[in-house]
């Protein structure tokens, strides 16, 4: 019984990971539930044992979003200072910058789609985000920074207008320069020993 609980589960979830990497690389409206189905190598009469609609399987890619920051976040909790911590946040992000170049953001794309419908989808992502925004905001406040928010917000809002600028221009190496210029502000706002 377990195994089979634990192989749904899997299935789902591989499902769930496929929606999310197919609606960035095509958007929701684009994206067919044979498109995700096609890419979790699952038959499409499958997926509706799982998601009787697109916008389960919508909800199912938030999720997904959600489960990908959260691993960020543990594996960047394994850094030491908080310094090193953001630093290793940007530095993730520089190192997907071919596929922002050709996407954009997974999240900051999605957000973008689900604002315009009016499913309250876009609440759903926007929790998950602020997860992120929470974590980094955290992070500057350990570090001493009384102004721990408006730092946070700065380094998010940097990361996504890079990314949206990443892929408007299809140049990887813009997110390269800007990665190195947000480490090299992070250093700055480090206090002295």
């Amino acid at each position: 019984m377990t195994n089979s609980v634990s192989r749904a589960s899997g299935k789902r979830e591989r499902l769930a990971d496929a929606a999310a990497k197919v609606f960035h690389e095509q958007g929701v409206e684009k994206t067919t539930i044979a498109d995700i189905a096609r890419a979790a190598e699952v038959p499409v009469g499958n997926v509706y044992y799982y998601f009787k609609t697109k916008d389960q399987l919508v909800q199912a890619a938030i999720s997904a979003h959600a489960r990908t920051a959260q691993e960020i976040i543990a594996a960047l909790e394994q850094f030491d200072a908080p310094a090193e911590r953001l630093k290793a946040l940007v530095r993730g992000w520089v190192a997907q910058r071919d596929l922002a170049a050709r996407f954009g953001c997974p999240s900051g794309s999605l957000a973008t789609e689900l604002d315009k419908r009016a499913d309250g989808l876009d609440r759903e992502l926007a929790d998950v985000m602020r997860g992120l925004l929470e974590w980094i905001d955290a992070q500057f406040a350990a570090l001493g920074r009384a102004d721990s928010r408006e730092l946070a917000v700065a380094l998010l809002a940097a990361y996504q207008g890079i990314s949206l600028l990443t892929n408007t221009f299809r140049d990887p190496a813009m997110m390269e320069a800007e990665g190195a210029r947000l480490e090299r502000w992070i250093d700055s706002l480090v206090p002295a020993t």
